[in-house]
């Protein structure tokens, strides 16, 4: 899967901006837990490489950038879980889940 990485605050607008077009995948991951590192195993063995054809996909690396992660909570309104998916259309936050909740069907059923 080829990630945008999400490593500054001004990114956030970017992102706004892109879901106006087309969806945007925010992937909050925690690399010292191991309930985060299987959600996200889950998530890329589903993955196909025509999925970006539907949506943007950013990874966030909670640990590299806990404050980032916590401007993403207050911009689109979801509380802060870690692992957390968000889905972003409109500027706006359409579904969030988080843990063993992080389903590819689910996910793409919201796209």
């Amino acid at each position: 899967m080829n990630w945008n990485k999400l490593t500054e605050a001004g990114q956030i607008q970017e992102i706004k901006t892109l879901s106006e077009e087309k969806p945007v995948l925010i992937f909050k991951h925690s690399t010292r837990c191991s309930i985060s590192s299987m959600s996200l195993d889950r998530l890329l063995r589903k993955w196909q490489d025509s999925d970006t054809e539907k949506v943007i996909p950013y990874f966030l690396d909670l640990i590299a950038s806990r404050d980032l992660s916590d401007l993403v909570a207050r911009e689109f309104r979801v509380p802060h879980e870690s692992p957390q998916v968000l889905l972003i259309r409109n500027g706006e936050a359409i579904y969030d889940n988080s843990h063993f909740g992080i389903s590819y069907a689910d996910l793409m059923g919201k796209i």
